[in-house]
């Protein structure tokens, strides 16, 4: 694994694994049999999602990206402490999520959070997205929330430019960390440089571009892949630790996740940085935040 320092000197792993929603995809069905079906079929989906969560632990993981909205912290909890390795070792997130921030209840959402992981202090705590006329109030309550020893460091995600300038004129504090889309498609090489000028630390979720055909049939990336002998995603993820970002992957499947953390005995040299750098096409695959409905997000 491969580590940065964070501009208030606090070290993280360069890598993240973000588990996401446990009950994506899950269908429902209706009636007598069918709710039983829906039990029986969501104790399944617990079971596989935790022992996802503890694989990736045991393959090397300590950076762990979740959201209150994710709904089972307690279960990220769980395999943190049944791991049977030191609370200091990990660094947990989790987001104040677009509800909390319109109730504006940000402290009780967060020690409620705190008590679901079964933790005295969160490592990274951010907001989920810049709601509008609420982002910044959320910012100033998270500060206190620093200040008062609940969480170590604080982040912001999906925050353009103007969002990340507002909050420094309004607070004077400059995020940790502002996580966003990047990928080879969509590399926002304007934001990233802005936010490293600043000295804040990029992550980017969809950092594979949802293995999009657009990139994955290219034969610029069948050419790379062939020259180190890895994987599309292997190369895609070490671009963008090259690149200064930490890539935050999401993949239940233990094969993938340890081909994900198998990217630390490599490196790609300056022309095939370049070569990728040239596939983006600015094309987002997730929504804008200057154009989304915050209250369904």
């Amino acid at each position: 694994m491969e580590y940065t320092i964070l501009r208030n000197g606090n070290k993280i792993p360069m890598l993240c694994f973000g588990p996401g929603i446990m009950t994506r995809g899950l269908k429902r069905h209706t009636g007598i049999l069918g709710r039983l079906k829906n039990k029986i079929n969501y104790a399944i989906l617990k079971k596989q999602y935790y022992d996802s969560v503890s694989n990736a632990i045991s393959e090397g993981i300590r950076f762990i990206d979740y959201s209150v909205s994710y709904g089972r912290e307690d279960l990220i909890g769980k395999a943190i402490k049944e791991s049977g390795l030191s609370r200091t070792e990990f660094v947990i997130t989790t987001r104040v999520s677009n509800s909390t921030q319109f109730e504006g209840n940000i402290k009780e959402s967060v020690l409620n959070s705190l008590n679901r992981f079964n933790v005295d202090y969160i490592d990274l705590l951010m907001f989920h997205w810049p709601v509008a006329d609420h982002y910044v109030d959320t910012w100033k309550e998270i500060i206190k929330l620093r200040d008062e020893g609940l969480c170590r460091n604080i982040g912001v995600a999906n925050c353009h430019q103007h969002h990340i300038e507002e909050l420094i004129c309004k607070t004077g504090v400059i995020p940790d960390i502002n996580q966003v889309e990047i990928h080879p498609l969509f590399s926002q090489k304007e934001l990233v440089r802005y936010c490293q000028d600043k000295g804040i630390q990029m992550e980017a979720y969809t950092p594979l571009a949802r293995m999009d055909e657009r990139m994955c049939r290219l034969p610029l990336m069948k050419r790379i892949c062939d020259k180190y002998n890895k994987s599309i995603s292997q190369i895609v993820l070490r671009w963008h630790i090259q690149n200064g970002i930490i890539p935050v992957f999401r993949s239940l499947n233990a094969n993938r996740q340890k081909e994900n953390l198998n990217i630390f005995d490599f490196e790609l040299s300056e022309q095939d940085m370049a070569a990728i750098d040239a596939i983006n096409i600015n094309s987002r695959l997730r929504y804008d935040p200057d154009n989304c409905d915050f209250s369904i997000l």
